[in-house]
């Protein structure tokens, strides 16, 4: 059985030398006689790779100090509740809305305060970012939210907005990793690791430690509360243990591959074979506004439903698997996170052309 080119948005393709790594130690981890499956989150063998793992994540990303890092679970999603429960002091955020995710965040937060959307690009199918240069953001707003990688649009913010001094919140699910990022500049960086880092059960929050305090909003359940998780180091219950596990190792294999510098040329590398195709192409179209196009997910459609129901059969057959776009969208999506090869992308562009010269 040969492997696929799996363009899925999320669970995603992971590095292979990493999944054989893991398929090695499956067994015996390191001599202990045990799978890291079946392991206490409280060895000290397990010790040692939550805190590799936390560690190499400070490498990569040059998390200072005086932030912490978080695994957790319940994904992105849980984090809409927890952030307003944690950091709506004054009861008002600022909420930009960009997807679907960003739109879930905002009507979440609306439950425990004032969420105020100050700029949307849903007036055109989310397919561009609005200009947050200028935002009207309430002198009391405890933070200003955003999604930075629109996973379902494709479209992704190259210029972090104007916060007016406000703590920035940003959920980087589907471009964490993919390129440097200066840490200092958020307040609170979360994403689930199911499309660029590990498998799904994991989400990472790196939060400033002047946010993480007892004062939350009255009713806030001991699970969701950033401090009890901060104080125990990840470990307050169990942890998603075997999902860190991967996470650490993916995190090694970034750094082995030059860290995100690298990962950044990379990932520019790859986008823009298949952007400059499809700006040639007579019968695929991307569908964002180029300044916007993120380098993770690139949806394009062919402007008949019925080829493009076509096209994902006929690329499913050919090894292109998980090409079929989001229902809002419609059409095509080829995600291609870190782990996806240039030869995936090349190999999908090359198909592409073949199935315009049939169907033109």
């Amino acid at each position: 059985m040969s492997r696929v080119y799996n363009f899925s948005a999320g669970p995603a393709v992971l590095p292979e030398e990493v999944l054989r790594e893991a398929a090695d130690e499956m067994l015996d981890y390191q001599g202990s006689g045990m799978s890291v499956m079946e392991m206490s989150h409280r060895s000290k063998v397990y010790d040692k790779i939550i805190k590799d793992a936390e560690q190499d994540l400070r490498d990569l990303m040059n998390i200072p100090d005086n932030y912490k890092v978080l695994f957790l679970q319940g994904g992105a999603s849980q984090q809409f509740a927890m952030i307003p429960m944690n950091l709506m002091k004054n009861k008002k955020a600022a909420y930009i809305v960009t997807g679907q995710w960003a739109k879930k965040a905002y009507q979440e937060a609306q439950k425990y305060g004032e969420a105020i959307k100050v700029a949307s690009s849903e007036d055109k199918t989310f397919s561009y970012i609005p200009d947050c240069s200028d935002l009207d953001i309430p002198e009391d707003a405890d933070y200003v939210y955003i999604c930075e990688n629109n996973t379902i649009y494709g479209t992704k913010y190259k210029k972090l907005p104007n916060t007016k001094g406000k703590t920035l919140v940003a959920d980087v699910s589907s471009c964490f990793l993919s390129e440097p990022v200066d840490v200092t500049k958020y307040g609170v960086i979360y994403g689930g690791v199911q499309k660029n880092i590990g498998p799904a059960g994991v989400v990472i929050v790196i939060i400033r430690e002047d946010l993480i305090t007892e004062d939350v909003l009255p009713g806030t359940p001991t699970m969701l509360q950033y401090k009890i998780h901060a104080d125990a180091q990840s470990l307050y219950n169990t942890p998603p243990a075997y999902g860190i596990y991967i996470c650490g190792k993916v995190f090694k294999w970034l750094k082995k591959m030059g860290g995100l510098e690298k990962m950044k040329e990379r990932n520019e590398k790859k986008a823009k074979i298949l952007y400059d195709f499809l700006d040639q192409s007579e019968l695929f179209k991307g569908t964002v506004v180029p300044e916007d196009r993120s380098l993770m997910n690139v949806p394009f459609v062919t402007g008949d439903e019925e080829l493009d129901a076509k096209f994902v059969a006929e690329a499913k057959a050919a090894g292109f698997e998980n090409l079929k776009g989001h229902r809002t969208v419609g059409g095509m999506r080829a995600s291609i996170y870190n782990a996806m090869p240039i030869e995936g992308v090349e190999k999908l562009v090359e198909f592409m052309k073949k199935f315009e010269a049939a169907n033109k």
